[in-house]
Order: structure tokens, then C-alpha cells, then sequence
């Protein structure tokens, strides 16, 4: 009977407040990265609701984490399943999900790098998107992600040259199309597909650049001509860009020395030309943002042009620096950022296929573990340094109180 009571009072105390502040204790000691992945696996359950805006909300959620935090196990045990909502958003969603299912696409990439995974992601998705940047039907925003998408695909999944150049042949169609009057979307567009096409550029041998370099600088003229400045800009880093790696070829590579024929000499001075007035630009109707960001961006393409500058850009990040010396390295950088956006310096110090690109070397270590340090273990060490500071002031005070 003695036991039977016990046993009654042991079950009815299972939910005295101090048991229950013991679960909460237990559960709040649940790694943070676990607590990222149980939201993640939410997420992945609400992409198929029936609600759009909630589908949407999801997928950013995704989005979100896989571009603050570096998840490549987690990415690789669901790779079908992320996939999976990454095709659900571009083929049935409208604008919105389809740019967060284009965003979620490239965020795969750089969570798994150029594995064997990656290389089937590219080419189950290759077709879907050359088709969506063509499709007219869209919103622009969705083929502006595209364009983006597409080619951080083919750059980290693609090693066939002949993939790469049709992949920019895909893009150049989409600038080069003839701009209407007053369309800063289409405007926007184009400077995408042209910013896409200058990361894939970044990939060809030098040879190929220095061959084909007359006719894309031709092509990239007429873009100066744009009423957008992040489109004339664009083209002007792309010219710069196309420089450099003819540069790399023939040291002394200029349209006129390289070529007979007389119009390659004026094409040369008209590039010039037309690089200095962007540069010294002063016209009232342009916004004053636009012309100081303008002046700033051709005063560099016009040394590039001219003297063969490259851009000189360090980037701290924690206790290391990433140096972009070049205009190749700089647009890699800058395609990535689209990407990652705030989480680019999380990603440079621990992701191993960003800090291969930019020669960062592995992840480094610091007192013989990696940089990234778990809640608990920051909380011991605020506890410890509190400890140490409160027992220094409280022998400062005693000496004090001694002089008084």
C-alpha cells in the first residue's frame, strides 16, 4: 500500500513547475544548429500549402538560412528534396516564388560545391531555366533571377567550354535585345543577363578572350549608350573585364595594334572617348547619386582601358582579408554577393569551395578549433571573463577602502 501511494505522488509531481523549468533548461541546451535545422525541415513542409503567400514565406525562410549559415550536411541529406521545391516554385508559382525558387537553386550550389551532386542539379535544371529567361510572359524580376541563377549554375557545376559559351550565348541574346524608351525593369534585365555573362567570361582561357575580344567590346559599346547607369556600368566593368584577359594573353594587347584594319583603330579611340565622358559626366538631368557612382566606376574602367589598372579592394572579414587584385576576381565576388547578401562573410571563412575560389586556403583554426564557437561554449567563456573582471575590481576596491 506504502508503495502504491509513492508511486501515485511520484506520477502527480511530474508536472511541478520546478520539473517543467528543468525541460525548458534542457531543451535551451539544444545546439543552435539543431534549432536551425528543425525551422528548416518546417519550411520544407509548408513549400507545398495551398496558400502562394505562404509557399513564398517558406522559401524565403529557406533562402534565408542557407545563405547566413553554412549547412552543407544538412543540404546533402535533402539535396532531392530542396531540389524538388526549387522546380515546384519556378514551373507552377507566379513571380515572387519563382525568384525565391531560382534564389533557393543557386544557395544549393554553394552549400554543396562542384560535387557530383551539383553537376546533376545543373543539368536537371539547365533546360528550365533557358527557358524561363526567354519566356516574355514572366515578371521580370523572376527572369532576372534566372539569368542570375543560371549562371552561378554552370559556374560551379560546368567544366565542357563549349557548355559555358552557349550558356553565355543565352545571355547575351537577353541584352542585346533593343531596349524600349523608358524601361528601367527591362533595363534591369539586361543589366542581370550582362552581369551573368561577365561571371561565365571569367572562365575562359585567355586565348579565347584575346580572340573574340574586338567583338565584344563592339557588342558592349552600344550598352554604354543606356539610359540605366547600373546597366552602363555594368558594361563598362565588362569592357574592362575584356581587357584584362586579352591582356593576359599579349601583354601589350590594344584593338588598334592588334588588327589591319582601320575601323578597329577608331573603334579604340571611340571607346576612349566615350569612357572619358562617363567619367567626367556632369549632366543635371542624371540624379547626383548616379553621376558620383558613374564617375567613380568609369574613372577605374578608363585606367583598366588605358594603363591596364586593376582594382586594388580589401574586404575584412573576422581576423582575415580578402584582396580582390584584379577585375575577374572582383566580378566573382560581386556575382556571389547577389547571392549571399549579408551572409558572404560567414560563407568566406567557412565555406571551402568560396575560400578555393578566392585562393583563401582552408578554413582556419583558432587554438585548434574552427572559428565557429556554439552558444554554450561563448556562455562559459563570458561567465569566465565576468569571474576575472569581478575579482580584479574587487581587489582594486579593497586597496582603496585600505587608503581611505
Amino acid at each position: 500500500m506504502r508503495g502504491f501511494v509513492r508511486l501515485c505522488f511520484t506520477l502527480s509531481d511530474l508536472d511541478h513547475p520546478a520539473l517543467r523549468l528543468t525541460k525548458g533548461l534542457e531543451a535551451e541546451e539544444q545546439t543552435e544548429v539543431d534549432q536551425i535545422e528543425e525551422k528548416l525541415k518546417d519550411a520544407i513542409d509548408l513549400t507545398t500549402q495551398k496558400s502562394q503567400q505562404g509557399r513564398v514565406s517558406a522559401l524565403k525562410t529557406l533562402c534565408n538560412f542557407l545563405s547566413l549559415k553554412y549547412l552543407p550536411y544538412f543540404v546533402f541529406d535533402r539535396r532531392m528534396t530542396l531540389q524538388d521545391c526549387a522546380e515546384r516554385a519556378l514551373k507552377k508559382g507566379k513571380c515572387a516564388e519563382q525568384q525565391e525558387g531560382g534564389k533557393l537553386a543557386s544557395l544549393l550550389c554553394f552549400q554543396m560545391g562542384p560535387t557530383l551532386d551539383t553537376e546533376t542539379l545543373y543539368k536537371d535544371m539547365r533546360s528550365l531555366f533557358l527557358t524561363l529567361i526567354n519566356d516574355t510572359s514572366l515578371g521580370i524580376g523572376a527572369r532576372e533571377q534566372c539569368c542570375y541563377t543560371l549562371s552561378i549554375l554552370c559556374f560551379v557545376a560546368s567544366h565542357n567550354l563549349e557548355e559555358i559559351e552557349d550558356i553565355m550565348k543565352a545571355l547575351s541574346n537577353v541584352f542585346k535585345q533593343k531596349l524600349p524608351s523608358d524601361s528601367p525593369q527591362l533595363s534591369a534585365l539586361h543589366s542581370a543577363a550582362l552581369a551573368s555573362w561577365s561571371l561565365l567570361y571569367t572562365l575562359l582561357p585567355s586565348k579565347r578572350v584575346y580572340d573574340s575580344a574586338e567583338a565584344n567590346v563592339t557588342m558592349l559599346l552600344k550598352l554604354l549608350e543606356s539610359g540605366d547607369v547600373d546597366l552602363r556600368i555594368t558594361a563598362g566593368e565588362a569592357i574592362a573585364l575584356v581587357y584584362e584577359g586579352a591582356r593576359d594573353f599579349d601583354d601589350e594587347f590594344t584593338l588598334a595594334n592588334d588588327s589591319e584594319d582601320k575601323n578597329t583603330g577608331d573603334l579604340e579611340s571611340e571607346l576612349c572617348n566615350m569612357l572619358k565622358s562617363l567619367a567626367t559626366d556632369s549632366q543635371k538631368f542624371r540624379a547626383k547619386k548616379d553621376r558620383r557612382q558613374q564617375r567613380s566606376s568609369f574613372r577605374d574602367v578608363l585606367r583598366a582601358v588605358e594603363e591596364g589598372d586593376t582594382p586594388d579592394v580589401h574586404i575584412k572579414f573576422g581576423t582575415e582579408v580578402l584582396v580582390l587584385d584584379s577585375w575577374s576576381r572582383k566580378k566573382q565576388y560581386d556575382a556571389i554577393c547577389q547571392v549571399l547578401g549579408s551572409g558572404m562573410n560567414l560563407h568566406l571563412a567557412e565555406n571551402e569551395f568560396l575560400r578555393d575560389i578566392f585562393d583563401l586556403g582552408p578554413p582556419m583554426l583558432v587554438g585548434g578549433v574552427t572559428t565557429k564557437v556554439s552558444k554554450s561554449e561563448r556562455h562559459a567563456m563570458n561567465m569566465a571573463n565576468f569571474k576575472s573582471r569581478s575579482i580584479a575590481r574587487q581587489k582594486n576596491r579593497d586597496k582603496r577602502v585600505a587608503a581611505f
